[in-house]
C-alpha cells in the first residue's frame, strides 16, 4: 500500500503526532492548526492527515481512499485554496454548511483550508462556531504561516502542530524519488530554493524558470546607477505582470466560458443586464487572483536576490568553506560581488530588501517601493 505520509518531507515530529491522531479516535481532535514556514510543506502534511483520516485497515479500500484524497475527489474531504488575496465571508459560509453534513462514505468528514491566514477577523469570526460546535464526525484542518497568523480565538480552539524548513538533501531526495530528477540537478534546484518543496520542483523542472531566477540575480550586479536602478525595478515588476498573466489567461477565460454556460449565455452573444453582476463579480476576484499572483511573484524575486546578497556576505566573511552558498551555480556573481562591496554594505542591501517586503506586503505601489530598493543596491561611493 502507497505510504501516505510519503511526501511529507523532514517532518518526522509532526508526522508521529498526525499519525496517532489518525489512527486512535480518543487522541482526535475536531480542529488542527498546522504551521510552518513557505516551503515547510503545510498543505501537504494537511492532505496527508485527511488521507490517513479515510484509511479503516482495509488495504483495498485505503488505498482507493488515499488515490481519492490525492486526486482531489473524495467525497469526504474538502480542499480550499485560494488564489486571491482573502478568503471571502461567502466561502466560509459554505464550508460551515458543509460541515454538518454527515461523511458520506469515509471515516470523517475533513475540511483542509490551506491559507487560513487569508481569513479577515470578521471572516474568522463566522467560522468560530463551527469550530467551537462541530458535528460528532467533523475535522477541520487550518493551515498557516504561524499561529500568530490566526486569530486567538481561533487559534486557541486548535491543536497546533508546527512544521520546520526540510533539509536540502530531504527535498532533493523527495525530487529525485518522485519525479524522477537527476540528483545533481535536484540538490542544486533544492538548495536554491531553500527547501521550499514546490519551489525546488518547479526550478527542477522548468528550465525557463532556472533562466528566469538566473536573470533576477544578474540583474543586482548590472545596476551602476539610478537609472540602472530604475530599469531594474521596471523590468521586475514587468515580468511579473506577465508571469501572472499567463498563469490566469488560460484558467480565467475558461471560468468565464463556463460561468456564461451555466447562465445560458451562448458563447460571444451579449450578457442580458439580469446577468452581468454575477460575471462582474467573476471578473473581479479574478482581478483579485492576478494581483495575489503578481505579489507572490515579485516576493519570490525578493527572496532569491535575499539568498544573493546572503551568500555574499557568507563568502565575505570567509565562512564558504563550513556553510554551503545558497546558489552554488552563480558562484561567480557571489565572488565578483564580495570583491566590490564590504560586508557592512551587504547587510545594507538585505536590509533594503526586507524592506521592500514588508512595503509590499502593505499594498505600496510595486514600483516606487522596487525602485527605491534597486537605488540601495548600486555600488556606493
Amino acid at each position: 500500500m502507497t505510504d501516505v505520509w510519503e511526501d511529507v518531507v523532514g517532518q518526522e515530529d509532526a508526522v508521529a503526532r498526525l499519525r496517532a491522531a489518525a489512527t486512535d479516535d480518543a487522541a482526535m481532535t475536531h480542529a488542527w492548526l498546522v504551521t510552518g514556514p513557505p516551503g515547510s510543506g503545510r498543505s501537504v502534511a494537511a492532505k496527508a492527515f485527511a488521507a490517513a483520516l479515510q484509511c479503516s485497515g482495509d488495504p483495498v479500500a485505503d488505498e482507493v481512499a488515499v488515490a481519492e484524497v490525492r486526486a482531489g475527489t473524495h467525497p469526504d474531504v474538502t480542499v480550499v485554496t485560494t488564489d486571491k488575496v482573502t478568503i471571502s465571508i461567502d466561502e466560509v459560509r459554505g464550508l460551515i454548511g458543509l460541515a454538518q453534513r454527515a461523511p458520506a462514505r469515509g471515516r470523517w468528514r475533513v475540511i483542509v483550508v490551506e491559507d487560513a491566514d487569508r481569513m479577515l477577523e470578521r471572516t474568522s469570526n463566522v467560522l468560530l462556531k463551527a469550530i467551537e460546535e462541530p458535528p460528532p464526525r467533523t475535522v477541520w484542518v487550518l493551515c498557516a504561516p504561524s499561529p500568530q497568523d490566526v486569530v486567538v480565538t481561533i487559534r486557541s480552539r486548535c491543536r497546533q502542530v508546527g512544521l520546520r524548513v526540510p533539509s536540502v538533501e530531504a527535498v532533493a531526495e523527495l525530487l529525485v524519488r518522485r519525479d524522477g530528477l537527476e540528483p545533481g540537478l535536484a540538490l542544486e534546484s533544492a538548495r536554491a530554493a531553500q527547501s521550499h518543496v514546490g519551489m525546488a520542483r518547479r526550478l527542477a523542472r522548468d528550465p525557463e524558470a532556472r533562466a528566469r531566477r538566473r536573470r533576477i540575480l544578474e540583474s543586482a550586479a548590472r545596476i551602476r546607477g539610478v537609472g540602472d536602478a530604475v530599469l531594474a525595478a521596471d523590468d521586475l515588476v514587468e515580468t511579473a505582470k506577465a508571469e501572472a498573466a499567463a498563469r490566469s489567461e488560460e484558467r480565467d477565460a475558461r471560468e468565464k466560458a463556463e460561468l456564461l454556460r451555466a447562465l445560458g449565455v451562448e458563447a460571444g452573444a451579449t450578457v442580458p443586464p439580469a446577468l452581468r453582476a454575477q460575471v462582474k463579480q467573476l471578473e473581479e476576484d479574478q482581478k483579485r487572483r492576478a494581483t495575489r499572483q503578481q505579489r507572490d511573484s515579485l516576493d519570490t524575486a525578493m527572496l532569491d536576490l535575499l539568498s544573493l546578497y546572503r551568500d555574499v556576505l557568507v563568502v565575505q566573511l570567509g565562512a564558504s568553506g563550513d556553510v554551503a552558498l545558497v546558489n552554488e551555480g552563480a558562484e561567480e556573481l557571489v565572488r565578483s560581488l564580495a570583491e566590490s562591496s564590504t560586508p557592512e554594505q551587504s547587510l545594507h542591501r538585505m536590509d533594503a530588501i526586507g524592506e521592500v517586503r514588508q512595503r509590499l506586503a502593505g499594498n505600496v505601489a510595486p514600483l516606487l517601493a522596487l525602485e527605491a530598493m534597486m537605488v540601495a543596491l548600486r555600488p556606493q561611493v
